[in-house]
């Protein structure tokens, strides 16, 4: 692990977690349409970013959601993870066929309004999503513990990274997302986080709880 790069690599994808696939938790993304899409509509330029993407499942079904919402080409979206190896899966763009159906299922639940499978090709045992999804996706390697914000956000994606951190590393990693979200922007946590007892919970109106999306308000 020590001399051998592609040894350390191995171990660091064995010991980070990537389990996420398209429209996770659908209810979050019927919420995001009802009220975050709204305020969206406002901004001439939209800039989001999904800290810890793992393979790009979700960065896809917001592009989706984007462009059925008419706002993808205003948007940019930023993919980042730790992880190249991952990111390298989310930039092919290609998930095994037989998620498609649990993906579909989601998409639907989540509030699609087209037939999921116009959004890609079916080829062997492989569904490729088509090109344009990724046409305003930036990738790139970051490291929520070890690098610095990078840009202002008007919504920030992070949802299922912080359970596997302690107390201070969780109030680190929400430092760092506070700093790099606009105000009035929108935090999205996973269905077990929350912002409750970090200090920067004052910060933060509930847009819907149940959904753990959150309004920067100062």
């Amino acid at each position: 692990m020590l001399h051998d790069r592609s040894t350390m690599l191995r171990l660091l994808s064995d010991l980070t977690i990537h389990v996420t696939e398209m429209f996770r938790d659908p209810a979050m993304f019927r919420s995001f349409r009802q009220h975050v899409v709204p305020l969206l509509r406002t901004y001439p330029f939209i800039r989001i970013w999904h800290a810890g993407c793992s393979t790009g499942e979700e960065v896809y079904s917001m592009a989706i959601l984007l462009k059925e919402e008419g706002l993808y080409d205003k948007a940019r979206i930023y993919a980042t993870d730790m992880n190249e190896h991952v990111l390298d899966s989310a930039r092919g763009g290609v998930f095994p066929i037989e998620r498609m159906q649990t993906f579909t299922r989601n998409y639907l639940e989540a509030g699609g309004k087209e037939a999921f499978s116009q959004y890609y090709t079916a080829k062997y045992d492989s569904a490729l999503f088509h090109s344009e999804l990724k046409s305003n996706i930036v990738f790139a390697q970051h490291n929520l513990v070890t690098d610095r914000s990078f840009n202002e956000f008007n919504v920030i994606f992070c949802r299922n990274v912080m359970i596997y951190f302690n107390k201070e590393l969780q109030n680190h990693v929400h430092s760092l997302l506070y700093e790099s979200l606009s105000t009035f922007g929108v935090l999205a946590l996973g269905t077990k986080e929350s912002i409750s007892f970090t200090r920067h919970a004052g910060a933060y109106e509930e847009l819907c709880p149940q959904s753990r999306l959150y309004r920067k308000i100062k």
